[in-house]
């Protein structure tokens, strides 16, 4: 009886185990079709929509951070760098291996070689997440979701305060 019970709960473990890396790696993703790919302009601070073609992302609902989106424009970074908000300090979040086309280390690497800019594509996504949209020099355009200063605060416990957005405001 005792092996029994053995061989069960660790045949138990195995399938808890595989169905929760399918799930996280696999299960909760869905692919995303948009008719338009948005850059915050620095004239109204408002998303404005940018030519595009070649677009794939994916999105969960587990968590607002898992969006990611690869997409090709015909754009310059200089007319995007006069007309659209950049931003400074940037890092891509790591996308499935399944998800080709977003490899979060060479986009990376491109940003710190600055042969890819970065930009804000939407303040406040869902509440103290943004959308940060990367351009390289040959047109290539990566999309994801990353905290920002409120989620940082609001994610992390610290007192949220009356600069930021309540909650209602970006759902």
């Amino acid at each position: 009886m005792g092996k029994f019970l053995a061989v069960l709960l660790l045949g138990s473990a195995v399938i808890a185990g595989a169905s929760m890396y399918y799930l996280q790696v696999y299960g909760l993703y869905d692919e995303v079709k948009t008719s338009e790919v948005q850059l915050v302009s620095v004239v109204d601070d408002l998303p404005g929509s940018i030519s595009f073609d070649n677009f794939q992302a994916i999105d969960s609902l587990s968590s607002p951070i898992r969006y990611r989106a690869c997409f090709t424009t015909d754009l310059s970074i200089s007319l995007l760098s006069e007309t659209y908000v950049g931003l400074e300090k940037v890092s891509p979040r790591n996308a499935p291996k399944w998800f080709n086309c977003f490899d979060a280390a060479a986009i990376g690497a491109e940003l710190m070689a600055g042969t890819a800019v970065p930009f804000l594509g939407q303040k406040n996504v869902h509440f103290g997440v943004d959308r940060i949209v990367a351009i390289t020099n040959d047109g290539r355009g990566y999309i994801w979701h990353d905290l920002n200063d409120c989620g940082d605060k609001a994610y992390d416990g610290t007192i949220v305060g009356e600069e930021c957005p309540g909650r209602e405001a970006t759902e």
